[in-house]
């Protein structure tokens, strides 16, 4: 049986998450066109419209680098295709490669399992996409009712927001981290040298703000080189 990326990059599959892509490129162009067209009724001129777009453009590179280096290891898990277009709509590569393993996981392997085969990669298609349906639902049903929400949950005090936002987040990307790097030495060394170059590169930035953005993305690569380095 061939392999299960012969079929996960099929030319096929590039032209069916095509669409997707395009009409995602077609929001980005009309929701930019928009804004232009409403900018003066907030008194904002065009050059401070240029201006804007430009800063956003600009802070956009940093966080698009970390997509962008774990879109490679996606990549070689699910193929081409599906990681283009998961992460067109998405953006969130380390939600998708999540995804992903968990969906490995579910039936009693993983993403570098030998034994990964065809199957099991149609099921992380589903369980991606599921979940992608999942926060697309919560968007369309509960907007509306999130600041009545809100407010029962912290009495107006928006400091209690961020709290449980962050808590949340340190908590899953925490199980995560450990649960990723338990498995072999290299895997815990990559863990380790990425938690400390964030740590020192968030130290970094406050004396050089520019480089916030690209944090990330250098703390993934700096863990990736020591894992490697650790595997040799």
């Amino acid at each position: 049986m061939s392999s299960y990326l012969d079929y996960a990059n099929d030319p096929v599959l590039w032209l069916m998450s095509l669409p997707l892509v395009l009409i995602v490129g077609a929001l980005a162009i009309t929701y930019s066109r928009r804004a232009k067209k409403v900018g003066s009724l907030v008194d904002l001129s065009s050059e401070e419209q240029v201006k804007a777009f430009r800063t956003g453009a600009i802070s956009a590179i940093g966080p698009a680098l970390g997509v962008f280096v774990v879109m490679l290891g996606l990549m070689s898990k699910i193929g081409g295709p599906l990681a283009w277009q998961r992460l067109s709509i998405i953006g969130a590569a380390h939600t998708e490669l999540t995804a992903a393993e968990m969906a490995a996981q579910a039936m009693g392997t993983t993403l570098d399992s030998p034994d990964y085969n065809l199957v099991n990669y149609a099921n992380a298609c589903w369980v991606m996409a599921l979940n992608g349906c999942g926060w697309l639902l919560v968007v369309a049903l509960l907007t509306d009712k999130l600041d009545a929400i809100s407010y029962k949950l912290t009495k107006g005090d928006t400091s209690i927001t961020s709290v449980i936002s962050v808590s949340g987040m340190c908590g899953a990307m925490g199980y995560l981290a450990v649960s990723n790097a338990m498995p072999s030495i290299e895997n815990a060394v990559a863990a380790v040298i990425a938690g400390i170059a964030m740590i020192l590169l968030n130290q970094l930035g406050k004396k050089i703000p520019i480089l916030m953005e690209f944090n990330l993305g250098f703390a993934l690569i700096i863990g990736m080189i020591a894992g490697t380095i650790a595997r040799s």
